[in-house]
């Protein structure tokens, strides 16, 4: 057989500084893939910093918390930090009493939510855009519009100084909550349903046994969103709450700040306790954040 023999200009295009142009692609994507974990290993460290110097902090003597320059790694491990913030204030009663509007109100949120988005996007009756309209639009309104005719109310009613004025109104659909699971209730196969109608499925026995299954991913995001508003929440238990027996715990973390002295170790120890929750929380549902993810990829 006849040897095939290249041209300088196909030798030139196949070689060029000993490269060929499949090992310079595979060194270009090393090269991007380096660099991606490059930047995410420093985007962690930014985003990890604040709690690192949350957790130091905490276990700092208080003379190494304010000094300067600035004291990054302690001394020394003060764990009586901790011991002194249990006896200084019932930490145990405000982590119960957070706990506590915190369960209560998701709860009633992520129902009230996921029943009313069911009825927007399923049942047909009049006037149904005009109200989900007009549920959307008080997303538009700022808190503090509001805050003063709710005093008022809550007033009236009787319900200052306990735990009604934070949980009542969350028991109530959320408007960002109502249409995220509007959209998502929108995304099943209404023959799904139709099959249920059938076999002789009422409107809330396939709500509750068929489609709400078939959202989970959707109803945790919004069981956490909402468990993370109310055990955050600072305003409201401050505006209604007056007996320290019924404060939450931001709540009874303000109170270690006074005119004359501010316990910086105290608070710093009890916002290690408040994120606990929130990290664990975090850590038991990413997976299912992932899996919302990916079904709603596959959905388009």
């Amino acid at each position: 057989m006849a040897k095939t023999v290249s041209t300088p200009v196909e030798r030139a295009h196949t070689v060029e500084g000993g490269v060929t142009p499949r090992r310079r692609s595979t060194m270009g994507s090393r090269v991007g893939r380096v660099l991606i974990y490059v930047n995410l290993i420093v985007g962690a460290v930014v985003l990890m910093f604040p709690l690192y110097w949350l957790i130091s902090a905490s276990l700092k003597p208080l003379d190494e918390i304010s000094a300067f320059p600035i004291i990054w790694v302690p001394s020394r491990l003060v764990w009586e930090n901790y011991v002194n913030l249990f006896q200084t204030v019932p930490i145990v009663t405000y982590l119960q009493n957070s706990l506590f509007v915190a369960a209560t109100s998701m709860i009633g949120t992520t129902f009230s939510s996921s029943l009313v988005g069911y009825s927007f996007a399923r049942l047909r009756f009049p006037g149904r855009g005009v109200l989900f309209i007009m549920a959307l639009s008080t997303l538009m309104v700022p808190s503090w519009v509001t805050l003063i005719p709710q005093f008022i109310m809550f007033k009236t009613f009787g319900w200052l100084d306990s735990f009604s004025p934070l949980i009542v109104p969350q028991l109530f659909a959320q408007p960002a909550a109502l249409f995220l699971m509007r959209q998502f209730f929108l995304t099943l196969p209404i023959e799904i349903e139709d099959a249920a109608k059938i076999d002789g499925c009422g409107y809330f026995r396939i709500f509750w046994s068929i489609a709400l299954p078939l959202v989970k991913p959707a109803v945790i995001a919004i069981s956490v969103f909402s468990f993370l508003y109310n055990w955050n929440d600072f305003l409201n238990p401050l505006i209604y709450l007056q007996s320290p027996e019924h404060f939450t715990l931001p709540l009874g973390l303000a109170a270690l700040q006074s005119q004359y002295q501010t316990h910086f170790e105290l608070i710093m120890g009890g916002s290690v306790i408040a994120a606990l929750p929130c990290i664990l929380l975090f850590f038991v549902c990413q997976r299912w954040f992932i899996q919302g993810i990916v079904v709603t990829g596959v959905k388009g």
